[in-house]
């Protein structure tokens, strides 16, 4: 039923690259989202009012909000396919990332109100009546959120939205309170026993975790969190395809928002080569990358000496000393300059994050390493932190 709707409603669905494509997706979801909240928050509202219940009546108005965060939802996703101009030469994508925080945020505002009504009801008990209705309305409110997890997860997915993963995560959780609702109504039914106050709260504390696990998951967007590494993997390994490149390090991913992803490396080439065959193979490599992953690339171009026996020997020498130092460490743009009476050996070391350890600590460290094999090696190191 969820392609159905997708057929139906978008001519060029298949091409989820397109940003107006994505538009077009997130507008469906916007709309079937309010539809659906509205209609289920008028039910329980009804269902509510004749019971007494403050369970059933917060459950509603989380339906109401969700009716509302559908909307700013929908503004996002228009607000975030607006064109580059000279003030965002990247374009507007991360709107989408901000609209589901919003979201997240009045989320979190429903669920500490309603923890603060459902104390009133805890302490200020009132006798609630359980009508055969009842049973209806919230069986079939389980089915309709269970169902609008599945599609905002299927197609939060299919154009790689976090607002719509936010979405769905929000309507799993109404789901789960929704059906603790149902059991409270069963039990005050069968057994006479009124804990109408402690579910309300319950589904209070269900609505704000998920707001909260919204919010840190659409910060972490905004913030610059580190790209998928099997993505990473498959770039790294799609350049390194390519004849002229011997190493890639220094990767760096820069989002703003989907469709809108660029990365930065360096690629390690053969010095002996022409500059110019390589420079066109650079560009190639580039233009391969867009067709390929949909990135925007730029590859700067580190010579390195690749028939060099000696380098290659020190540097394997000089990596097996790093890697017993500092597990997971790697180096990269290594070069021998060889005197009279020393040799100083220049690299990049890129250190996890997990080290703890000063810079000034951690080259020292090496260093001391190094020259214990042989006092003649001096060694002038950079220490790199990895962005991927």
């Amino acid at each position: 039923m969820i392609d159905l709707f997708v057929k139906l409603f978008i001519k060029d669905y298949k091409n989820v690259s397109d940003n107006n494509v994505r538009e077009k997706y997130g507008i469906l979801a916007g709309v079937m989202g309010i539809i659906l909240n509205v209609l289920l928050f008028a039910a329980k509202l009804v269902a509510g009012l004749l019971t007494a219940s403050i369970a059933i009546t917060a459950d509603a108005f989380n339906n109401l909000t969700d009716a509302g965060s559908s909307i700013i939802s929908m503004i996002g996703f228009r607000l975030a396919n607006k064109p580059v101009d000279r003030k965002h030469p990247f374009g507007h994508g991360r709107m989408e990332y901000l609209s589901g925080l919003l979201v997240s945020i009045i989320i979190i505002l429903v669920g500490f109100e309603l923890i603060k009504t459902s104390a009133e009801k805890i302490f200020n008990p009132t006798e609630t009546v359980v009508l055969p209705i009842v049973f209806v309305i919230l069986g079939v409110s389980v089915l309709v959120k269970l169902w609008m997890f599945f599609y905002n997860r299927k197609l939060g997915k299919r154009i790689k939205s976090a607002g719509m993963k936010a979405t769905a995560t929000d309507c799993i959780s109404d789901a789960v309170a929704t059906l603790v609702v149902l059991i409270s109504a069963i039990v005050s039914k069968v057994w006479s026993v009124s804990i109408d106050g402690y579910v309300g709260a319950l589904v209070a504390l269900f609505i704000l975790f998920a707001g909260i696990r919204s919010a840190k998951e659409t910060i972490n967007a905004l913030l610059g969190e580190a790209p998928d590494p099997e993505l990473v993997q498959r770039i790294t390994q799609f350049v390194m395809s390519y004849d002229m490149v011997v190493g890639v390090h220094d990767f760096i991913f820069h989002n703003y928002g989907v469709g809108r992803e660029l990365i930065s490396l360096h690629a390690e080439v053969p010095c002996n080569e022409d500059i110019l065959v390589i420079h066109e193979k650079i560009d190639e490599i580039e233009v391969a990358l867009q067709k390929e992953f949909g990135v925007q690339a730029v590859i700067h171009m580190d010579p390195v000496e690749v028939n060099n026996a000696r380098v290659a020997g020190m540097r394997a020498f000089v990596y097996n000393i790093v890697s017993e130092a500092y597990e997971g460490a790697t180096i990269h743009d290594f070069r021998m300059v060889s005197g009279e009476n020393r040799t100083n050996l220049i690299f990049d070391v890129v250190i996890p994050h997990g080290v703890k350890e000063k810079e000034n600590d951690i080259i020292n460290n090496i260093s001391e390493r190094v020259k214990s094999k042989n006092s003649s090696y001096f060694c002038v190191i950079k220490v790199d932190r990895p962005f991927v």
